[in-house]
């Protein structure tokens, strides 16, 4: 059996603004529209997800053994390198 390969980090700069607005867009859509009490239009949800990718809270994280490209928080990926790792 092999050894799962880790997660590698993607630094947003790295992507074409069309790319990352990509991402952003699927993850989005991924995540669905039930927000709780209060609706969160599509574009505020955006917004928001492109922000915390700015402030480094939220990272672009490529995964080799699915070839798929994911968000996570900055705690989600350390845990992925982590067991990645063991």
């Amino acid at each position: 059996m092999e050894k799962e390969l880790p997660p590698i980090e993607i630094p947003s700069d790295s992507l074409s603004e069309d790319a990352l607005k990509g991402v952003i867009d699927n993850f989005v859509q991924r995540e669905g529209t039930d927000y709780g009490a209060e609706e969160i239009h599509y574009e505020t949800k955006i917004r928001q997800v492109q922000r915390q990718i700015e402030k480094g809270d939220v990272v672009i994280v490529f995964d080799p053994n699915s070839e798929s490209v994911h968000l996570v928080t900055k705690h989600e990926f350390r845990k992925l390198q982590i067991s990645a790792n063991a």
